[in-house]
């Protein structure tokens, strides 16, 4: 049975309208997929257009001056390349160039990223960040309610990322900008479809989450 103090903080809560507990997620923003130099550097020219390490900047530190949790999701196999799918078209020969290995320089975050040391990484072996990998227990851990996303590609891991968030009853936020693709057109077309299951937001807008 509930206490009548618990019960009364519970109502203050209420009425004070006391803010979802949330995560804030960068999604892949690593040298192999963002750098000019990258081995497969398909978003790397949208990335510089839209300038979207410096929109995730920004998102991070008003994410740590909220005291949201953040989450630098990075995709990777090991050196052994055991997680791969083989058969997929995608990762299918990523280890016969090198490509995505842990621990080298494609898997790094950009340089100019703002990681924190106290910033959670998350290991992803597929385009979900949920599959296979840590983000959920974390999300559980911390008792997060809303998850505020950006990165690339908007088409791919964005695209998963939101669509798998939502059927698993997170309220989630698209920071539209800070988010980047192959190109415009690909990236605003997965924003459109995204639209319907998710709130689509700038960093400029963060301030207005309650």
């Amino acid at each position: 049975m509930i206490s009548y103090s618990c019960f009364s903080q519970l109502l203050r809560n209420i009425s004070k309208g006391v803010p979802m507990k949330t995560a804030l997620i960068v999604i892949d923003l690593i040298n192999d997929i963002t750098h000019a130099e990258g081995k497969i550097p398909s978003c790397a020219v949208h990335v510089a257009e839209r300038q979207v390490i410096a929109k995730a900047n920004q998102a991070l530190q008003f994410a740590r001056a909220k005291r949201w949790l953040p989450i630098l999701v990075k995709v990777g196999f090991s050196e052994g390349y055991h997680e791969q799918p083989k058969n997929s078209p995608l990762f299918g020969t990523a280890h016969l160039n090198q490509v995505l290995k842990l621990g080298q320089w494609g898997t790094a975050f950009r340089a100019d990223l703002d990681v924190q040391p106290s910033d959670l990484v998350v290991v992803k072996p597929r385009i979900n960040p949920f599959y296979a990998s840590a983000l959920e227990a974390a999300l559980r851990a911390n008792k997060i309610e809303r998850l505020v996303v950006c990165g690339v590609s908007t088409t791919w891991a964005i695209q998963s990322m939101v669509r798998d968030a939502h059927d698993r009853d997170y309220q989630v936020v698209i920071l539209e900008d800070a988010c980047a693709a192959a190109d415009e057109q690909e990236h605003s077309s997965s924003i459109t479809q995204l639209s319907r299951i998710a709130k689509v937001m700038t960093v400029g807008e963060l301030p207005a989450l309650d």
